[in-house]
């Protein structure tokens, strides 16, 4: 089996964006790895479906090792996989404080650390993770500080992972999305959603995958937050 071809691990790939940026990077000739705890297994002998809690090490572990065993290469990393929660602040629990910070942080923690020692061996790569327009522009009336604190600081490790990986040939983005039609909001509540943003609507899912693979073609580019929010975090 050739190894040119490139390949792309995604993480939270089972439904919404995830199995659109699977399909987008079948499309481009990629080979794909794709993770959830619900995965299923892919009739497509260039997708590998590997199912797990990304926030658990030993998963991500097996993502990249099974990554380099079936394909032998690892091009670029989507850190999909996240958790929000629209509480009042003094709502949230301990237990909700633990899932975001295990999803949202330890996940985008272990699996970008293990890819990235993969991508400076072979001199190149690209990882892009999926973070909130919230971090820059807090809204009235959805509370968010969870998903502030833990995609605020993949924002943060964005850049700062960009900065150190600069001169090795791995590229390191996110996009920051607004309100996006999946099934996480039920068709009820789209209305009120679509208003959050200046342009009228929600954002769909072909918005932020072809945010990603702008990212992921855009070789000048590293360090960028790209704001997919229909002007969301440039007021109202």
């Amino acid at each position: 089996m050739s190894n040119q071809q490139k390949v792309a691990i995604i993480t939270g790939a089972s439904q919404g964006i995830g199995a659109g940026l699977v399909k987008a990077f079948r499309d481009r000739n990629y080979r794909v790895v794709a993770n959830s705890r619900s995965i299923k297994a892919s009739s497509d002998p260039d997708v590998l479906t590997v199912p797990g809690d990304i926030a658990e090490r030993a998963v991500a572990e097996r993502i990249i090792k099974e990554a380099l065993s079936r394909f032998g290469r690892i091009d670029t990393l989507v850190n999909n996989a996240g958790i929000f929660m629209a509480k009042p602040f003094t709502a949230y629990t301990a237990e909700d404080y633990a899932n975001n910070l295990s999803v949202n942080v330890a996940g985008f923690f272990n699996i970008t650390q293990l890819a990235i020692a993969e991508m400076e061996k072979q001199g190149s790569g690209h990882v892009v993770s999926v973070t909130t327009s919230l971090v820059d522009h807090a809204i009235d009336g959805v509370p968010s500080v969870l998903a502030s604190l833990t995609k605020g600081g993949l924002n943060a490790a964005t850049k700062s992972l960009a900065i150190e990986y600069a001169k090795r040939g791995v590229r390191v983005n996110a996009v920051a999305p607004g309100v996006i039609k999946t099934p996480m909001h039920a068709p009820e509540t789209h209305g009120a959603l679509a208003g959050l943003h200046p342009v009228g609507r929600m954002g769909d899912i072909s918005d932020i995958v072809d945010a990603v693979l702008y990212l992921d073609g855009a070789g000048f580019v590293t360090g960028e937050i790209l704001h997919v929010d229909g002007g969301q975090s440039a007021g109202h």
